[in-house]
């Protein structure tokens, strides 16, 4: 879980997210779940935040059923695929979610 201090600390990546969001026009639910699975997971390094917030806001658009593919989504946060693809079923398990198994 996170504290509401996180959202003060981590303001300007949540800005990002949100305008990830607008650009792949996502509904309120996804964008609600990516910004807690990000939250939920901000690593320490700033060099791997892009790539968590890329892969939370693809898990959360598949929790809404609002899904986007990876590559929209790298698309849409200048992230690889690669890198979307090997950090958002963790971040699912983390929240306590079981990733699809296709």
């Amino acid at each position: 879980m996170y504290s509401a201090r996180d959202r003060v600390e981590h303001e300007g990546w949540l800005e990002e997210l949100e305008q990830v969001a607008d650009r792949l026009e996502l509904s309120t639910e996804a964008r609600s779940c990516a910004l807690d699975l990000f939250l939920a997971n901000v690593p320490d390094a700033d060099r791997s935040k892009q790539a968590v917030l890329a892969a939370s806001v693809y898990a959360g658009s598949l929790v809404a059923g609002d899904g986007r593919t990876q590559g929209e989504v790298a698309d849409a946060t200048g992230v690889s695929r690669l890198s979307i693809q090997k950090r958002w079923k963790e971040l699912l398990a983390a929240a306590g979610l079981e990733p699809p198994r296709w």
